[in-house]
């Protein structure tokens, strides 16, 4: 059985099977085609209500503000990309959860808003935090309530979006002439990918609608008008999601809590011994992607 593919309407064939092995919400089995034309791997059919896939647990809150601090060391790497391209300005994270990156960004000098679907973290950017947050399980029309922006930034967002091509839309329209569009999201053209396919962490079905290849994305957000100014899968975050994927993904295989440190353990030494491969050829296991606006 074939079905179309979501961003180029190609006939696309099953590509296989797998459920929630992330975090076992739901005993469901749920398939994935694969687009022969743009590679695009998606999630057919997409759940009616797929907030019901996200558990109370999926955000963790933290008690304060130094809490938050505690951990933003993860994040520093995304502000040394904004600030690579865009010194200052207005800017719009998409898809924030606790807003690690967003404080950064604020205490930056950045004039930071935010979309969140999850009431709880909205509450807690906007009373903690101290920024405006839009609470909204609908980024593309969120978006019509907004201003307009120098930096839009969706830190592994795009993959979680049944609509991403309206989304990506919405966000080019809104950027000031010369903003930047920061885009993050699992490869699927990854060596772990290959190797591991329906096993794989990052497939974290079915939260993940899709997994859009680098250079179909690059693809699409040129023909909204803007230029691709950096493209990477080398960066600190997915050398970090390197790791991750090969700990978690080989964790997964067992439920009993000792089985699985185990296999994390064994997962952490096997991303060590393949970081030359996957650190080759865009192969690792997420990208990061900066495009332009022209002036």
């Amino acid at each position: 059985m074939t079905v179309p593919c979501p961003f180029c309407q190609q006939k696309s064939p099953l590509y296989f099977h797998t459920t929630d092995v992330n975090r076992r919400v739901s005993e469901e089995t749920f398939s994935y085609h694969r687009c022969p034309a743009c590679g695009v791997v998606f999630l057919l059919p997409v759940p009616a209500d797929l907030g019901k896939y996200y558990p109370p647990d999926y955000y963790s809150i933290p008690s304060s503000i130094e809490q938050l601090a505690a951990v933003e060391h993860h994040e520093l790497y995304k502000i040394e990309i904004v600030q690579r391209f865009a010194a200052g300005g207005r800017l719009l994270e998409i898809g924030p959860a606790t807003g690690g990156f967003t404080r950064l960004a604020k205490q930056a000098g950045y004039e930071v808003e935010v979309i969140e679907m999850d009431a709880r973290c909205c509450e807690f950017l906007a009373e903690v935090v101290g920024v405006r947050a839009i609470n909204s399980n609908d980024a593309k029309t969120a978006l019509l309530t907004t201003d307009s922006y120098d930096i839009i930034a969706l830190w592994h967002v795009i993959e979680h979006l049944p609509d991403p091509l309206e989304t990506l839309q919405a966000a080019a329209e809104k950027l000031l002439p010369g903003g930047i569009l920061i885009l993050a999201a699992p490869n699927p053209e990854a060596f772990q990918f290959r190797v591991l396919k329906r096993y794989w962490t990052h497939v974290d079905a079915p939260r993940h609608v899709l997994l859009i290849p680098l250079q179909t994305l690059v693809k699409r957000v040129e023909e909204l008008g803007l230029k691709v100014v950096m493209q990477t899968t080398t960066d600190a975050g997915t050398l970090g999601w390197n790791s991750f994927g090969w700990q978690e993904s080989l964790g997964n295989f067992f439920t009993e809590q000792s089985a699985k440190s185990r296999m994390r353990r064994i997962g952490g030494a096997l991303a060590w011994y393949l970081s030359p491969i996957e650190q080759s050829g865009l192969r690792g296991s997420t990208y990061t992607a900066v495009f332009q606006k022209a002036p």
